[in-house]
């Protein structure tokens, strides 16, 4: 699967890449255009609004293309920010931030349902599209050290350039590439803007899904947010040392992703997802209420790769039951689910604050263990059995 899908991976790894770049070099990012590291960093929202507001917005518009062209789109859109963004100045800098997540929103989505689609409506198109993700978080753990090393010979922007040569790259290996999904792209367009998205709307749990999948990025993301921070005030863990911790989150998550995703698509069976969709919900309850009130480092430790396992293993139930149950609708329904993730990061990291500033740890750990169980909540409604593929009619 992985040698008929590089492009496709490839591609899912790239899209990361450019704000990489821009988190792992912010201070000299920041010193260049002349401004301060808050003030560079918090232009990374505008990526995220971009991301909501897109995503949303072109959701039904992504089914009504052939999937290779839209990832073509989203790719030629990621090299030109990139190189706008290598320009460096406070206007380029925004500009980027801005369109990088425009672009995510649209490529995302499509190289989802593109690795999806070339395996049919089987259980393997839901394995297909959870390779994706599992590639995606491989490369949120690896990128930075990988981009440092390039960076010493021509610096950041150099970096960013080189994004931009192979954004256009892929694009172009893509649209030679495509050869399915006529079909199924002529089906798709039939429906109109509205249509698709009450279409998507009778999908029966497909809200349910995105509403767990928006609910669980906040939990997580908001943790993460803060948990440096935590480590260092109750365990006294150096930067240096706490990155090794961040590598044990990335790795538990990719991990989960990837086993999990091959476990669940490889039994064919729609009720077996659903539950495991619960049990991951309710070991991610469990650990997050506990982590905050670890009595010793090995044990917030156990917590920290228990959270990264389940909440890979939330995010990979919710893809593969949107791929199988939407059917000729699963660009749209991945489209509006990775909005929801866009919305979740700001709300948790927003919420998560409001917490700590208003009960410390103790009240971090209920907002997000708060989250996580509407999330579980919401999970329940798609337990029972039922996989539907829409189509409008």
């Amino acid at each position: 699967m992985t040698a008929e899908l590089w492009p496709v991976l490839l591609a899912s790894a790239v899209g990361l890449v450019p704000f990489t770049v821009f988190s792992t070099f912010l201070v000299p990012i920041a010193e260049g255009a002349g401004t301060s590291v808050a003030a560079m960093g918090s232009l990374r929202g505008l990526g995220g609004l971009a991301a909501l507001v897109v995503g949303t917005a072109l959701a039904p518009l992504i089914d009504r293309l052939p999937r290779e062209w839209t990832a073509a789109g989203g790719l030629i859109l990621l090299g030109a920010s990139s190189v706008l963004g290598a320009v460096g100045d406070i206007a380029a800098l925004a500009a980027f931030c801005l369109l990088i997540g425009a672009a995510t929103a649209v490529l995302n989505p499509a190289l989802g349902a593109a690795a999806a689609d070339h395996y049919g409506s089987g259980p393997a198109a839901g394995r297909a599209a959870t390779l994706v993700t599992a590639t995606q978080s491989l490369t949120a753990m690896l990128a930075a050290p990988v981009l440092a090393v390039p960076a010493l010979l021509w610096g950041w922007e150099g970096d960013l350039l080189a994004v931009g040569a192979v954004s256009v790259l892929l694009a172009v290996i893509l649209l030679r590439g495509r050869h399915r999904g006529h079909a199924e792209t002529g089906e798709r367009s039939r429906l109109g803007y509205l249509a698709s998205f009450r279409a998507l709307a009778a999908v029966r749990g497909a809200l349910a899904l995105v509403l767990v999948a928006a609910l669980r990025t906040a939990a997580f993301m908001g943790y993460l947010a803060y948990l440096a921070a935590f480590y260092d005030e109750r365990f006294a863990l150096e930067p240096g040392v706490f990155a090794l911790v961040w590598t044990l989150s990335g790795a538990a998550f990719f991990v989960g992703n990837l086993l999990v995703g091959r476990l669940i698509n490889a039994a064919g069976s729609g009720t077996r997802v659903e539950r495991v969709l619960v049990i991951g919900l309710a070991v991610a309850l469990a650990a997050m209420a506990g982590f905050y009130f670890a009595p010793a480092l090995p044990v917030a430790l156990a917590l920290t790769a228990a959270l990264g396992l389940s909440h890979a293993t939330v995010a990979a139930c919710v893809v593969s039951l949107l791929v199988r149950r939407c059917g000729v609708l699963r660009g749209s329904a991945l489209s509006v689910n990775a909005a929801g993730m866009s919305l979740g990061v700001f709300a948790g990291a927003g919420l998560g604050g409001l917490g700590l500033g208003l009960g410390g740890y103790p009240g971090a750990a209920a907002v997000f263990a708060g989250l996580t169980l509407v999330a579980l909540v919401a999970a329940l409604t798609v337990l029972r059995p039922q996989t539907i593929a829409a189509t409008g009619s």
